[in-house]
């Protein structure tokens, strides 16, 4: 939502982790299975992309957070190891071919900058005003 490296528009963006109250009420009252989920249902709309994180490939809160935006048409992106669920269900996988939780984490980091120093170039180039949309296209 800030900026990664560049000066450029702020871009809608929110970690489904950092609601303290809904986590805590949602969980309470249902199951941490469905915290994501749940969240992806209410605020996820056709065009967003959804970044699912498992070390393991097979956290059930982020699995069902996938199907459900799969379901709704959201693109879907998974980080995980070298085994786990997650690796067929997303449309794109970028596995770390490990099962060293520690190694795992810190190639994520590392994949998580590299992803969005990816997007702030695609969306917004070297002068950080908005790329055509046949820029992307040709890109992509």
């Amino acid at each position: 939502t800030g900026r990664y490296q560049r000066e450029r528009p702020g871009l809608a963006a929110l970690a489904l982790t950092t609601d303290g109250a809904f986590l805590t009420a949602y969980s309470n009252d249902y199951d941490f299975e469905g915290v994501f989920e749940r969240q992806v249902e209410a605020l996820g709309r056709p065009g967003d992309v959804l970044l699912g994180i498992s070390t393991s490939g097979e956290s059930g809160n982020v699995l069902r957070a996938v199907l459900k935006a799969r379901e709704m048409g959201l693109l879907t992106v998974g980080l995980c190891g070298s085994g786990g669920l997650l690796r067929g269900m997303a449309d794109f996988v970028l596995a770390v071919p490990s099962r060293d939780t520690a190694l795992i984490q810190e190639c994520h980091l590392a994949l998580e900058h590299s992803l969005a120093l990816v997007v702030e170039e695609l969306l917004h180039g070297a002068t950080g005003r908005p790329v055509q949309a046949t820029t992307l296209t040709e890109v992509g």
